[in-house]
């Protein structure tokens, strides 16, 4: 094979007589030159325009990445955690608030207060300007935020009107429980009513003051009402006696006891026994003597009785 070199240091051209194993190796330096040169040149391509990285630095960068795809699993993971039990919370709220309607509706039919005074049934007024609530992902724990302070004001609202319509009922057992009402023993008969009657040991016309209730010597005197013992010993007239006072103007008088059983000062609650019938005083046999009063007068305890049975 003949080459040809032309050049200006050589005058004029010369020419290369290449044969056999010479011109392998002239090849074989030409293809390394060529080779060394592009990559050199793809070296410095990449270096001026790529990204710079090493293989290790990818790994690296590829390792951060997977680290950071599984911390935000975990936050996810534990904000759905965290949704679900807002969620069962919202849910146990909302089941107290049906209870505490349901018992409210029932307390509020025992007390027997007209209705819409206590409303358990509707949801109380509110008002306010509406404000628009921005979309999108984030929205869910806001909003069940506002539903668990919604449920939380509810149940504020429950208990405020519950606390109310106990102190109704209260104020109604109070009244009911010191108020005269009922018979004042267990067993025995009317003998003898308030009003005009015959006087039994004069045998004149008579007003009698209160209702006399016959039975058996030591039978059981009872209460009518809740009260504070004023009296308890002989009274002119009335033999052995007790006298309550229940307030609000009340106050009634067991008379012709054999044996009083409270002592002044004591407290009496009602159906309490506080005497044992007897005949002592003015009466002809065993049987109780029973007054009711109503700021300091006498009145007619057949009515007080009679409530009880309605």
């Amino acid at each position: 094979m003949n080459v040809v070199i032309f050049g200006k240091g050589f005058g004029k051209p010369r020419q290369l007589n290449l044969s056999g194993i010479s011109a392998g190796a002239v090849a074989i330096v030409c293809a390394g030159l060529v080779s060394a040169m592009g990559f050199a040149g793809g070296y410095w391509y990449s270096s001026q325009t790529g990204s710079g990285l090493s293989a290790v630095e990818v790994a690296q960068v590829t390792d951060e990445l997977q680290q950071q795809r599984e911390n935000i699993e975990t936050i996810r993971q534990g904000n759905e955690d965290t949704l679900d039990a807002l969620a069962i919370r919202v849910a146990q709220m909302n089941a107290r608030i049906i209870r505490l309607d349901a018992l409210g509706r029932r307390l509020t039919d025992m007390a027997d207060i007209e209705d819409g005074e206590f409303d358990f049934d509707s949801e109380p007024a509110l008002g306010g300007p509406e404000e628009p609530v921005a979309t999108g992902s984030n929205v869910a724990v806001p909003e069940l935020v506002e539903s668990m302070q919604s449920l939380g004001n509810q149940l504020d609202s429950r208990e405020a009107q519950l606390g109310a319509l106990e102190n109704v009922l209260m104020g109604q057992n109070l009244e009911d429980r010191v108020y005269p009402q009922g018979r004042p023993v267990n067993s025995g008969w009317i003998s003898s009513y308030f009003g005009k009657r015959t006087d039994p040991f004069t045998g004149k016309p008579a007003n009698h003051t209160g209702m006399d209730f016959a039975g058996k010597l030591g039978d059981k005197v009872v209460a009518v009402g809740d009260g504070v013992v004023t009296w308890s010993a002989d009274r002119y007239g009335y033999g052995v006696m007790v006298e309550l006072n229940h307030g609000n103007g009340y106050s009634t008088r067991y008379a012709h006891n054999s044996e009083n059983l409270v002592a002044v000062g004591d407290e009496v609650k009602k159906g309490q026994a506080v005497a044992l019938m007897g005949k002592s005083g003015r009466a002809t046999g065993p049987n109780l003597h029973f007054e009711v009063l109503r700021n300091g007068q006498r009145v007619n305890p057949v009515n007080f009785i009679r409530e009880s049975s309605k």
